[in-house]
């Protein structure tokens, strides 16, 4: 099983994000903040992209998401989201903009099988893949996976 990024879904606006597919698995995820429209659109790798994250916890992609949306509104639990909030510390102003593509992987998060073992290291692993193909077409990581460049709040 290779994990690819022409496998990450369409993007969606992100207060639409639970209309995507397979939220109950792990898998790696992208966050834009674009003020063009990108709902719908293939993913692409883009300069845009502010960020990948990615989760194997038990509550998949849904729960991640939901920790962070959970974090940008003011609570706490997602490190990354920390470091939007030191930029947009308005939630509708972010929300507005910020669009989300997911990649999942089907495997049961509670299995100590080989065959799901393998599938969560590649999820762990691709989230470095992205980070690597990212910062060879543009020189520099995602703005708020870069700590250096983007401080919690």
């Amino acid at each position: 099983m290779h994990i690819k990024i022409s496998d990450f879904s369409k993007w969606k606006k992100w207060l639409n994000r639970n209309e995507l597919a397979n939220l109950q698995y792990p898998g790696i995820y992208a966050l834009v903040i674009s003020s063009k429209n990108l709902s719908n659109k293939p993913f692409l790798l883009i300069k845009k992209i502010a960020y990948f994250g990615m989760t194997n916890s038990a509550q998949g992609l849904r729960g991640r998401l939901k920790q962070f949306d959970n974090t940008i509104v003011g609570k706490s639990g997602h490190g990354g989201a920390e470091r939007f909030l030191f930029r947009y510390k308005n939630y509708k102003t972010l929300t507005k903009n910020l669009y989300v593509s997911v990649n999942s992987v089907k495997c049961d998060t509670k299995s100590n099988k080989p065959k799901d073992l393998y599938k969560m290291g590649r999820v762990a692993n691709f989230e470095y893949v992205c980070f690597a193909e990212y910062a060879r077409k543009f020189g520099n990581l995602p703005e708020f996976n870069d700590k250096a460049r983007s401080p919690k709040k």
